[in-house]
């Protein structure tokens, strides 16, 4: 299993930025996703999950109606659409694969850095 995010950079507070996971290795569509962030000096925080049909979504409460969780299963790729982002957003970003039935992540990426700065 091997999972690659891309699309971090320094954004401007009240910017966008769209984050991508590429996913390999085990059978993309059959999974639950999600995107786990660590700002610097703090702890881990969930962000977003997403269900392995892609109609079921759910988002940190600081993060509704600004971020938008999406994936593409022929592509193999999950998404992060991060709009009107505040400095409070800055962290290392990870897309995280679900063990089976929405129980844990088992597999973690290396993380993408979003910096959220004048």
């Amino acid at each position: 299993v091997q999972l690659v995010e891309s699309g971090g950079g320094l954004v401007q507070p009240g910017g966008s930025l769209r984050l991508s996971c590429a996913a390999s290795g085990f059978t993309f569509s059959d999974y639950y996703m999600y995107w786990i962030r660590q700002a610097p000096g703090k702890g881990l925080e969930w962000v977003s999950g997403i269900n392995s049909g892609g109609a079921g979504t759910w988002y940190l409460d600081s993060v509704k109606g600004r971020f938008t969780i999406s994936r593409d299963d022929a592509k193999n790729t999950l998404y992060l659409q991060m709009n009107s982002l505040k400095p409070e957003d800055t962290a290392l970003y990870y897309c995280a694969k679900d063990i089976g039935a929405a129980a844990a992540m088992d597999y973690w990426g290396k993380g993408t850095l979003v910096t959220v700065s004048l």
